[in-house]
């Protein structure tokens, strides 16, 4: 299985200010440079690396404090989902959405697939990128990684096998790993952030880049193995997301 050969340009500056955090450059609980001063530093453009910053936001490494600016957290926030269904089934209020794919790749690990699917550094996982469309109108960005093809091999190989035959016509990865999950338990932890789409979420959604929009974290495990890892993004307008409560 072939890794792609170059990564997003957003995932690299990403890995490059998430690296530091790690490494120390930025502590917990220290404020970033500037916006320009930043961009200087990565020899980067201020668009680009606001796209970065609003992933590592949503990703819970950073948050904006009113007059402070960007802080680095203390440590990753907690997520909480009530039942795992794909998201395409979940909007669709008895008019179904359509799955186009716009991207079926193979990538190495980033910070938040490190985080969330425990994945090594040289490990190659499954990445999907989805629109979720309706009758001519973008209801949701997809994004979703699968474990590593020897972790599914040995918790829940039916997934694995079905994600290589690349199903027709096109679903999420949620929708093959549901499909294939008869006799196994999965759970699932959710988290729900206010956000905006950013530049390139805004061109693939046909939205402005400042658009708000609600991003959903989610990450299904076997027992305690996780092996699906996604972010679906809605912007202002998509259908509503039931979640039943009960005390």
């Amino acid at each position: 299985m072939a890794v792609s050969a170059q990564r997003r340009p957003v995932v690299v500056l990403y890995e490059r200010i998430a690296d530091a955090i790690h490494e120390g450059t930025y502590p917990p609980g220290s404020t970033l440079p500037s916006e320009p001063r930043l961009a200087t530093e990565l020899g980067v453009s201020r668009p680009a690396l606001r796209e970065a910053l609003l992933l590592l936001q949503e990703d819970g490494l950073l948050s904006v404090r009113r007059g402070v600016g960007r802080t680095v957290n203390d440590r990753p926030p907690r997520r909480g989902y009530e039942h795992i269904q794909p998201l395409e089934e979940l909007l669709s209020a008895g008019s179904p959405l359509r799955v186009r794919p716009l991207l079926r790749a193979v990538e190495e690990p980033t910070d938040f697939t490190t985080q969330h699917l425990l994945a090594p550094a040289r490990a190659e996982l499954r990445f999907w990128e989805s629109l979720l469309a309706g009758e001519g109108t973008a209801a949701a960005l997809s994004q979703e990684w699968a474990a590593a093809e020897e972790v599914l091999d040995e918790v829940h190989p039916a997934f694995a096998a079905a994600l290589r035959a690349a199903p027709a016509p096109a679903t999420s990865m949620l929708a093959v790993l549901t499909a294939t999950s008869r006799g196994v338990a999965l759970t699932a932890h959710s988290g729900v952030t206010a956000t905006l789409l950013g530049q390139r979420r805004g061109e693939q959604l046909g939205r402005a880049p400042d658009t708000p929009a609600v991003l959903v974290t989610q990450v299904v495990r076997v027992e305690d193995t996780p092996i699906l890892a996604a972010k679906h993004m809605l912007p202002t307008g998509a259908p509503a997301m039931p979640v039943l409560q009960s005390n």
